[in-house]
């Protein structure tokens, strides 16, 4: 059911719309969790190096596609809360055409080049054929991971984040037969763990796109809505590119992260897989709030409503705060019993290293409450260029972690790279922020004609 955010106390509805999202997010961190688990526990340490020796270049190019995604529903979500039913259906339309082609030219590029692309990482050649087994997979699979991504935001855009959590939910644990299918019994090694995610990853786009298309009445196209357009095709890639950059961006400074952490050998890389998949996990709850906040902005803008934007960052960096600081507790007395979900407990060193990473990564989350509130504020307003220059914060960050402070420090530098990153991107974002409120309330009051 849609919902409208531009009515009513912001706390509730930032909060009713969150925790679905919460939901969902632990739900695909949960089937990652697992994912991650199922390798290290059934195939070894080597393998489960391999797959984390992907984690970067993965995040590259299947977080450009999750970033255009949410932001081709940002148009959606401000013809949603001007009440433009048209507009919006033109939008969504258009948003699927486009998709489809940056399904097409994204798919070709990275399969054709992805071994190349582990070879310019330096991936240890222990692991490599590894890595490749299990990448070349995910990326043949973008077209469904993009399938799932804009349907979900679709249906997010219009207040409605229960709806992709119920079928993520059931991917989930189709992942996990999957896993064990493919791995145990079928003896397919890591190629098996990236077939289950794009299979089950296929499966929730397909029951997203279906239910979307029979449930809801204001999708369902009238006349010639359903046509390409130039001019919205223009306005749909100025909001989703700039966002699929910022992942994209922040990602390279994670590759040339890992790349330094792979000289550190398998261990390394093994400990950075296992702590990496722990951090999401208790993330979740920040991607939550950043995503509520780009939709609650970007019906609020459509209905021109700024203090409502002003009054919901307040809420969202309150439930933030309160959370970032129990997550730290909990890492701090349960981290290393966490992570013997990813090893046995004989293998100390790298338990330590995991321990170590969990410890540095969440005494900074606080940090991250901005980063995620204040970006998808200013990109659900319509400035997701802005959120490029974040992003180059968090590479430079991170590129400075794996040129000089991994060479330096060694694993210390590379848990102190994400911590960095988390900074720099909230020294941009503020001044930022600032910025687009006071262009926001100008074209609200007619001082402007645009934003």
């Amino acid at each position: 059911m849609v919902k409208d955010m531009t009515q009513g106390r912001p706390g509730r509805l930032i909060l009713d719309f969150a925790v679905p999202l919460l939901f969902g997010n632990l739900f695909q961190q949960f089937y990652s969790l697992v994912d991650t688990a199922i390798v290290g526990k059934f195939l070894g340490v080597s393998q489960l190096a391999a797959v984390g020796a992907t984690g970067s270049v993965n995040f590259l190019i299947i977080g450009f596609c999750m970033g255009i995604c949410n932001g081709f529903a940002i148009p959606i979500s401000q013809r949603f809360g001007a009440k433009d039913e048209s507009g919006l259906r033109r939008y969504v339309a258009n948003s699927a055409w486009l998709s489809a082609g940056f399904a097409a030219v994204l798919t070709v590029f990275t399969v054709v080049l992805c071994r190349q692309i582990l070879l310019w990482m330096r991936t240890p050649e222990d692991i490599i054929d590894y890595s490749y087994q299990y990448i070349v997979i995910i990326f043949a699979g973008i077209p469904v991971t993009i399938l799932y991504n804009l349907t979900s935001a679709i249906i997010r855009s219009m207040g409605d984040s229960r709806t992709p959590v119920y079928f993520l939910v059931m991917s989930a644990l189709l992942n996990i037969v999957l896993d064990l299918f493919c791995i145990i019994v079928l003896h397919m090694g890591v190629a098996g763990a990236a077939i289950a995610t794009v299979i089950s990853q296929a499966v929730s786009g397909i029951c997203c796109l279906l239910f979307m298309l029979r449930r809801y009445e204001i999708l369902r196209m009238r006349g010639d809505e359903a046509r390409p357009q130039l001019r919205l095709m223009r306005r749909l890639a100025v909001m989703g590119v700039p966002m699929g950059l910022q992942y994209s961006v922040t990602a390279i400074g994670s590759v040339i992260l890992q790349s330094a952490v792979n000289t550190l050998g398998s261990t390394a890389v093994a400990a950075v897989t296992a702590a990496g998949k722990i951090s999401m996990f208790f993330c979740c709850p920040f991607d939550a709030l950043g995503a509520t906040m780009a939709t609650y902005a970007g019906q609020n803008v459509g209905a021109r409503q700024a203090k409502r934007i002003r009054e919901g960052l307040k809420t969202g960096s309150v439930y933030g705060i309160v959370y970032a600081v129990a997550a730290f507790l909990v890492l701090w007395a349960a981290g290393r019993y966490i992570a013997l979900l990813f090893v046995s407990p004989g293998e100390t060193e790298i338990l330590d290293r995991i321990e170590q990473m969990l410890l540095i990564n969440g005494a900074a989350y606080i940090f991250l409450v901005f980063v995620n509130n204040v970006r998808f504020l200013i990109q659900g307003v319509g400035f997701s260029s802005l959120a490029i220059f974040s992003g180059v914060s968090e590479m430079i960050a991170r590129a400075l972690a794996g040129f000089l402070l991994v060479p330096a420090m060694g694993f210390v530098g590379a848990c102190v790279a994400s911590p960095l990153a988390w900074v720099m991107a909230d020294l941009f974002l503020f001044p930022a922020y600032f910025y687009v409120m006071r262009r926001a309330e100008r074209y609200f009051s007619g001082k402007t004609t645009s934003l």
